[in-house]
């Protein structure tokens, strides 16, 4: 089992910056992918991006390319959410993922957090 607990939310301004962590235990001896999703009010979970499990690569959805950037502390099992430029419609809570293998879908992720909640004022 993996446990997930996020951190770092909270209220800023358009154009801020806040950064997320998800501290990781648990079975922590395997490094698995780690996403990043975010669910507004009356909408559909969506996926934010994802960084490979050696922290080699990150992929994102376009809306946030270019203003966040994931990042990975295996040594500390804790992986970051770094938001730049903050728009109000990146309201949301955040959700950090953990899965077996690299994807966008909520669906390739076994374990998840809480959440943390992200709002942005305009």
């Amino acid at each position: 089992q993996v446990q997930l607990v996020e951190s770092g939310g909270g209220l800023v301004q358009a154009g801020g910056s806040l950064r997320l962590s998800c501290a990781i235990s648990g079975r922590t001896s395997t490094t698995y992918p780690m996403a990043w999703f975010r669910q507004a009010t009356v909408k559909e979970r969506e996926f934010v991006g994802v960084i490979t499990w050696d922290g080699d690569n990150a992929y994102y959805v376009d809306s946030v390319k270019g203003r966040f950037t994931i990042s990975r502390d295996n040594a500390k099992n804790t992986v970051y959410l770094q938001m730049n430029r903050l728009k109000p419609e990146d309201t949301a809570v955040y959700y950090c993922a953990a899965g077996w293998k690299v994807s966008n879908e909520a669906r390739g992720y076994d374990y998840w957090g809480q959440g943390t909640q992200v709002t942005v004022s305009s």
